[in-house]
């Protein structure tokens, strides 16, 4: 049972995205990595603050399957590329975005939970 119990906690844990929904956020930054793997493909970017300074960030979605449904694959970003995300960062300020979208440098939109309509 303890062992059980260990395991359920995390899972309940990590499904209440601690996000604040109050205000929407963008990030523009250079792909580091495109982790296209479960539970949730992730994405590391560098972005220069209002300082210049270089931070690191980490943004993304939901699962693999979920994201393939709107249009992505393993292949969709390469470290390099320059993107704009737009979504929720994490109530307790760490770099971390629940992302809703992102824009490439083409200006293509690719969206991460709805639907394409």
């Amino acid at each position: 049972l303890a062992i059980t119990l260990v395991g359920v906690v995390p899972v309940s844990a990590h499904h209440a995205c601690p996000v604040d929904r109050a205000k929407e956020v963008t990030v523009k930054g250079t792909v580091t990595a495109f982790n296209w793997t479960n539970p949730h493909v992730m994405i590391d970017l560098e972005v220069k603050n209002d300082s210049g300074k270089v931070e690191k960030w980490s943004v993304g979605g939901p699962s693999p399957d979920r994201m393939a449904n709107n249009g992505w694959d393993k292949n969709t970003l390469k470290p390099g590329d320059v993107i704009t995300g737009f979504g929720y960062r994490f109530s307790d300020g760490q770099n971390i975005v629940q992302l809703q979208k992102i824009v490439m440098a083409s200006g293509k939109e690719m969206f991460l939970y709805a639907r394409r309509r």
